[in-house]
C-alpha cells in the first residue's frame, strides 16, 4: 500500500491510494477508537470529532427524532452505522435514519446495502469539517436527503439522477420549513439541551398548526 499524506494531520487525515481491503481493515482495528472513517474511490479520510461537532451531531439527531414524534412518523434511527458500497465508497454519518423503509431493515443486526436499502435520511455536522466528500458515498448508496448544517446554515439536499439538488423542504417532513431550524442548534452551545428540545417541539407544534390553517 503506498499511502500519500494530503493535509497535515489536525482533527483530519486525508491519504490517497488506500486500497478497499485497507479500508475495511481499518475499521476493525479503529473499532474501539472515537475516530470517524470515509472512504471514497482510493482516497481515506479519516476525522477525531470534536465536541463542538458531538454537540451539534446530539441535538440534530434528537430534533429529526421530535419532529417524527409529533407527525406521528415511524422512524428508525442508526445514528453513524458504516455504510458500505464494496470495492467504491463507505462512510460514517453523524445520524442517520430510516423512515420510507423502515420496514426493510427494522429489528436487523446486520446492514447488506447490496442487498438492503440506504437509510433515507441523513444528517451532517460541518462545523469543523466539511461533507463534501461524504456526498459521492451518499449519492453512491442511494440515501435520498441530507441535511447539512454548517453553524449557521441547515441546507437541505434531495437526491435526483445521482446529483444533490438544494431544496428548502424535506420529502419526508414535508409541513415544516427545514431550514429554520438552524435557528435552533445555533443555541445548542449556550441553551439547556432539554430545554432547547422543548422550545423546538413548541415551534414544530406552531408550524403544524399553521400548516392546518391553509
Amino acid at each position: 500500500m503506498t499511502a500519500t499524506l494530503l493535509t497535515p494531520p489536525h482533527e483530519m487525515i486525508h491519504l490517497s491510494g488506500i486500497s478497499w481491503q485497507t479500508y475495511e481493515r481499518l475499521l476493525v482495528e479503529l473499532s474501539d477508537r472515537r475516530l470517524r472513517l470515509t472512504y471514497n474511490r482510493g482516497y481515506l479520510e479519516i476525522m477525531s470529532p470534536s465536541p463542538e461537532h458531538e454537540r451539534f451531531k446530539k441535538v440534530a439527531g434528537r430534533f429529526v427524532e421530535t419532529i417524527a414524534e409529533e407527525l406521528e412518523i415511524r422512524i428508525e434511527p442508526l445514528g453513524s452505522t458504516t455504510l458500505k458500497r464494496p470495492e467504491l465508497s463507505g462512510a460514517e454519518p453523524d445520524e442517520c435514519f430510516y423512515i420510507r423503509n423502515i420496514a426493510l431493515v427494522q429489528g436487523k443486526k446486520r446492514l447488506d446495502l447490496t442487498q438492503d436499502p440506504a437509510p433515507d435520511l441523513v444528517v451532517e455536522i460541518d462545523v469543523t469539517s466539511s461533507s463534501q466528500s461524504r456526498l459521492q458515498v451518499y449519492a453512491d448508496l442511494g440515501v435520498a436527503e441530507v441535511w447539512i448544517y454548517n453553524g449557521v446554515s441547515l441546507v437541505v439536499k434531495q437526491l435526483q439522477n445521482d446529483t444533490y439538488i438544494t431544496c428548502q423542504t424535506s420529502q419526508f417532513f414535508v409541513n415544516l420549513p427545514i431550514p429554520e431550524i438552524a435557528n435552533f442548534l445555533q443555541q445548542a452551545q449556550t441553551m439547556d439541551y432539554l430545554e432547547l428540545v422543548k422550545l423546538f417541539r413548541d415551534w414544530v407544534r406552531n408550524q403544524l398548526k399553521k400548516s392546518q390553517t391553509y
